[in-house]
């Protein structure tokens, strides 16, 4: 390895296959579609290490580099013994195994109230891994996908054997969706899942591993023991394998993006394989240079526009649009409230509150609060809880993320503290004290993401939201606005009270300087991310009685409405 260089300002960050010979990078770190021809074993083993280690090195933060650390995620599916376990045992030792993580799912029904990708967000790799993930999401729409194939299949056998049998009509009226709208409507979700967590340095590699049914139907019945069968179907049946091979060949219509491997030779499905893995990850990093460079092109913009106030360039204009502020941010009205009345009012919507969100039927909800500092999150979110047991929600303080959280897409600290049903929690209620909309205020506002970022994050968002509506999550969010004036007089009450100066931190402080931005960003936020799936509720009000009732009243008509639907 080549030693850094110890030139001054950006020249210091060196990028990592800056690190590596020149002969080193142009032989194993470019991609090279027809390395499949070109290399021997020895050659095709040496670049997947020397790939391996360059990918991990995108994470390394001593000395600091300009690369955007990348992670590559390969997605292995397909039909049964077509080389799959095959393909990936010859990968892991041919790479650094310890650097190689492997994971694997046989197929499931999705879990109500969560999108169909939720219950594999855990074992994403972090940026700089690579990991193999057998069946992944894919299983489990395919396990569905064949379960309404089969079921529509076996309602019009039955219907054209029993025309005038009442039984039959019975079974045909019953609510089950065709499997091919369902299959569509899943591949556009899932399309556009993937999408975002390629935008967010995780690189998908999708590989499909395919046999004919002679070469399928040998191998399981030969002495080699069978590994447990992906989707969870049966193989020995032709009618089964036709229709699997119908809905196979509608996924891969839609989505363009597979390849596919020929399993009838295992070696050969299991070199190929090797050298798409290697092309990823040449890719891989290739991307992760390529972003680290406009990435220092766009903070060296955006540091010299934001010491100007942050003006923006005519470029700048065309590319993000800021809403004008409403007077609703701008111009708060108090409201009294006797505390008596208040005290009151407050055990009644407490009740209603818990009576509904006990009838959900099991129903997902999360709780989404923001504001500015001091509003009265923390006050809103003990109310709301008051007269519910603890163990029917969690409360998450989202802060500053950690390091390994850092190390995965930024929703991806949101994904996993979800509520899952693969959890022995019983609780099926989250409340986010902060959320991800942090990427688009504290991110956007501190530099710490790049406007490409935060400018994607509206619609990236957006789809989130709308994923978790769609399987049945109820959504409800809260935007807490106070004025500067009485922002100031509780931070001086926190000051002056110890069991509350914890709450107060140099950062807040610090922030008031910015109280214009934060609006601002609150604005746009509001603007780009009310949809008809996750509302905004703004509460703005220097009344803390009067804000606790606000998120009450909206908690209420959230949830009664959602139950109408």
């Amino acid at each position: 390895m080549s030693k850094q260089n110890n030139t001054t300002g950006l020249t210091e960050l060196e990028s990592v296959s800056a690190q590596f010979s020149e002969q080193v990078v142009d032989q194993r770190l470019t991609p090279n579609p027809l390395s499949q021809f070109s290399m021997d074993t020895d050659s095709l083993r040496l670049a997947l290490v020397t790939a391996q280690y360059a990918l991990r090195a995108t994470r390394q933060q001593t000395p600091p580099t300009l690369n955007k650390p990348t992670g590559l995620l390969v997605l292995v599916n397909g039909m049964e013994q077509a080389g799959k376990g095959t393909a990936v045992k010859q990968l892991r030792e041919w790479v650094d195994p310890r650097l190689l993580k492997v994971e694997a799912t046989i197929g499931s029904c999705p879990l109500a109230s969560q999108p169909i990708w939720q219950a594999h967000t855990h074992v994403m790799p972090r940026h700089g891994d690579v990991m193999v993930y057998f069946g992944n999401w894919y299983a489990d729409l395919l396990y569905n996908a064949m379960r309404m194939a089969t079921s529509d299949s076996d309602n019009e056998q039955s219907k054209s054997k029993n025309p005038k049998d009442k039984k039959s009509v019975n079974v045909k009226s019953l609510p089950i969706a065709k499997w091919q709208a369902y299959l569509e409507q899943q591949l556009i979700k899932l399309q556009a899942f993937e999408q975002d967590l390629v935008a967010n340095q995780t690189r998908l590699l999708k590989c499909w591993f395919h046999v004919d049914i002679e070469t399928l139907q040998s191998r399981l019945n030969d002495k080699e023991a069978d590994p447990h069968f992906l989707y969870q179907i049966d193989w020995n049946s032709q009618k089964v394998i036709e229709k699997f091979n119908e809905v196979a060949a509608a996924l891969l219509r839609q989505q363009d993006d597979w390849i596919i491997i020929d399993g009838d030779d295992k070696s050969q499905a299991a070199d190929q394989f090797c050298h798409e893995v290697l092309h990823a990850m040449q890719t891989a990093l290739v991307s992760s240079k390529a972003s680290s460079t406009e990435t220092a092109k766009k903070q060296t913009s955006s540091d010299k526009s934001e010491s100007n106030d942050q003006t923006k360039t005519a470029l700048e204009l065309e590319a993000f649009k800021s809403v004008k502020t409403p007077k609703q941010l701008k111009r708060i009205v108090d409201v009294d409230i006797d505390k008596s009345d208040y005290r009151k009012s407050l055990a009644e919507k407490q009740a209603r509150f818990a009576e509904l969100l006990r009838a959900r039927n099991g129903r997902h909800v999360v709780f989404a609060f923001e504001g500015m500092d001091a509003a009265g999150k923390g006050g809103a979110i003990k109310r709301l809880v008051a007269p519910l047991d603890p163990r029917e929600y969690q409360v998450y303080n989202i802060s500053a993320p950690m390091l390994y959280e850092l190390q995965h897409p930024y929703l991806w600290r949101f994904w996993t503290r979800l509520p899952n049903e693969q959890t022995d929690h019983i609780s099926r209620v989250a409340i986010f004290d902060r959320t991800w909309y942090g990427r688009v205020l504290v991110e956007r506002i501190e530099g710490f993401a790049t406007r490409d970022e935060w400018q994607r994050a509206y619609d990236e968002i957006n789809r989130f939201e709308a994923d978790l509506v769609t399987a049945g999550t109820i959504v409800i969010k809260y935007w807490l606005a106070i004025d500067k004036k009485e922002q100031l007089k509780r931070f001086e009450e926190r000051q002056e009270t110890p069991h509350k100066q914890f709450k107060l931190t140099d950062d807040d402080w610090r922030n008031r300087d910015k109280w214009s931005d934060y609006v601002q960003s609150a604005a746009d936020m509001l603007a780009y991310t009310d949809t008809k799936n996750a509302p905004w509720c703004v509460i703005a009000t220097n009344e803390k009685r009067q804000a606790r009732l606000g998120v009450l009243d909206h908690a209420i008509e959230q949830l009664s409405s959602a139950y109408d639907s």
